[in-house]
């Protein structure tokens, strides 16, 4: 027997939002999951709310629309199980597979499970693949462990755990992709379960501009908990550029030397480039070594993430 609470955040999903609600009561009965339907209504116009509340949810309604983020945001503060399951209103999660998430958090003790979308039947737009690939292996880069899905919608968490990065959230749809980071930043034990991923009902809200954020928040993320997994790459590349200057322009001093005879003392052998380079490097390691004992330093016994 689990407890849960189910959120599902909706902004105009009205052609779907009925049909996923009943799948996931049917579930729910099914497999004697107890707890709560929550559907937090984004600002939606075409009584995606209402359809909701019909089908069976209890419905939270924001009064204009405010982001997938602060929608999860709002379900999170207000769920009444310390287990929260997310799913999307669109129709694409196998919300059969709800289940399988708990069970495996209960076996486990995982603080969340995610759906990784890499089943047999996935219908990711093609478009969007190599921008997720080059997502999900930046991520990996900086966790250092293997992320078989960055920004999942169907997972199942622990409430303590997702009001602990609170703070981070963003308000649009990056908050699947920094809770996922944040969470392997710290350690905590995520595990992941394959799943399908069925063709969206209606249009998609997600934009191309919305990559950038995606990368923009993966690297705010990492100088927040591994800040050195980036600035040392950085040192490194600003090293390499100046050394190389350098070795050319020692190359270049030689060269004139024996040219003229004249003494490498009378000559500008180093230039201003070569200079700046391996300066910017030991300026950047150094400010990325700050930062990770910040990142590192334990206020009052608890992680610098931790707000409870």
């Amino acid at each position: 027997m689990f407890q849960a609470s189910i959120l599902i955040p909706a902004y105009n999903e009205a052609e779907s939002v009925g049909e996923t609600v009943r799948l996931v009561r049917e579930v729910m009965d099914r497999s004697g999951i107890e707890g709560e339907i929550l559907l937090i209504d984004d600002g939606s116009t075409d009584g995606t709310a209402a359809i909701a509340e019909e089908a069976g949810a209890a419905v939270i309604s924001h009064g204009k629309n405010l982001g997938y983020g602060v929608a999860l945001k709002t379900g999170i503060r207000n769920a009444l199980n310390e287990i929260i399951v997310i799913t999307d209103a669109d129709g694409t999660y196998p919300v059969d597979r709800i289940p399988d998430l708990l069970l495996r958090m209960e076996e486990s003790g995982a603080e969340m499970v995610v759906g990784a979308r890499t089943g047999s039947s996935v219908r990711i737009p093609l478009t969007r693949k190599p921008f997720k690939w080059f997502l999900r292996r930046l991520a990996r880069f900086i966790v250092k462990r293997p992320i078989p899905d960055l920004n999942s919608g169907l997972r199942a968490f622990r409430k303590k755990m997702a009001l602990r990065y609170m703070h981070l959230y963003p308000r649009g749809f990056s908050f699947t992709s920094t809770i996922t980071v944040a969470s392997m930043c710290d350690d905590l034990k995520v595990e992941y379960i394959p799943i399908n991923y069925h063709k969206r009902a209606g249009k998609s809200k997600i934009v191309p501009v919305d990559f950038l954020s995606f990368v923009i928040l993966v690297l705010r993320l990492s100088v927040l908990f591994k800040p050195l997994r980036v600035f040392i790459p950085v040192s490194a590349f600003c090293f390499v550029i100046g050394f190389l200057k350098m070795i050319h322009d020692v190359y270049m001093a030689l060269l004139i030397s024996q040219n003229t005879s004249t003494s490498l003392l009378y000559l500008p052998v180093i230039s201003a480039t070569a200079i700046a380079f391996l300066l910017a490097s030991l300026q950047i390691l150094l400010i990325g070594m700050v930062a990770e004992a910040l990142a590192k330093k334990d206020f009052g016994g608890n992680s610098i993430t931790d707000t409870s």
